[in-house]
């Protein structure tokens, strides 16, 4: 592939997290392992595509391994609400929410996905009750 391939798919990796996407910055450093493949590229270090998918691979496995957790736990240590146990609040389903399904929600001022771990469904624009979190997703049951 050429280099501008690999800058406009590091880009286009990089754009997502930052500006749509939580992804818990797996697709930081995706972003950044291709732009490295592509900046080897434009410095003209020769790699036949099998190598450059190889590097883009090897790079981004070290990436995470390496770097994201402590990486994503510094930049949100600040975030209020991060760390708060968030257990025991009520958020309003929008729409009808089946066992096991997921939704999005609005809570405490952020888009979480919510969860049903419930065994019935919760009815669109009733409450649920957070039971427990997992990330960035919230379990919750019907109230």
């Amino acid at each position: 592939m050429t280099w501008w391939g690999w800058m406009i798919i590091g880009a286009l990796l990089l754009g997502a997290e930052l500006f749509a996407i939580d992804a818990q910055f797996y697709l930081v450093f995706l972003g950044v392992s291709a732009v490295l493949v592509g900046t080897a590229s434009l410095l003209g270090i020769a790699m036949p595509e099998w190598v450059q998918w190889m590097s883009f691979g090897v790079l981004s496995l070290v990436f995470f391994f390496t770097f994201r957790k402590s990486l994503y736990e510094k930049i949100n240590r600040g975030a209020k609400g991060f760390r708060e146990n968030v257990a025991g609040d009520t958020v309003t389903i929008n729409a009808d929410l089946a066992p096991g399904a997921d939704a999005r929600v609005e809570h405490r001022g952020t888009n979480w996905t919510v969860r049903n771990i419930g065994d019935t469904t919760i009815a669109g624009g009733t409450r649920a009750v957070v039971v427990k979190t997992d990330g960035l997703t919230l379990h919750v049951t019907a109230t």
